[in-house]
């Protein structure tokens, strides 16, 4: 029985652990009254030349900008690093 609880447990923490890496910090954007436009695009892509788990944004970045893109971010349960660019 003491078995069965620490195994439930220990799950338990392993999908809190997992919901909470998935969802990240979100931003909010602000709309001003003076510029309505179209919003811009922006598209991503999987670095293909990044190797191995992305831990640091700015490494990521880095490996995008020598890609063509303007950025990359960190992302996912697996850690890849996403390039991004305006489309």
């Amino acid at each position: 029985m003491d078995r069965s609880i620490r195994l439930v447990s220990a799950a338990f923490v392993l999908v809190l652990l997992l919901v909470a890496t998935e969802m990240g910090p979100m931003a909010v954007e602000g709309r001003s009254a003076k510029k309505v436009g179209p919003k811009k695009r922006t598209c991503e892509s999987q670095s293909q030349k990044f190797k191995g788990i992305c831990f640091l944004t700015s490494n990521c970045a880095t490996s995008c900008k020598t890609e063509g893109f303007n950025g990359g971010q960190c992302r996912g349960f697996r850690r890849r690093c996403f390039c991004s660019k305006a489309c």
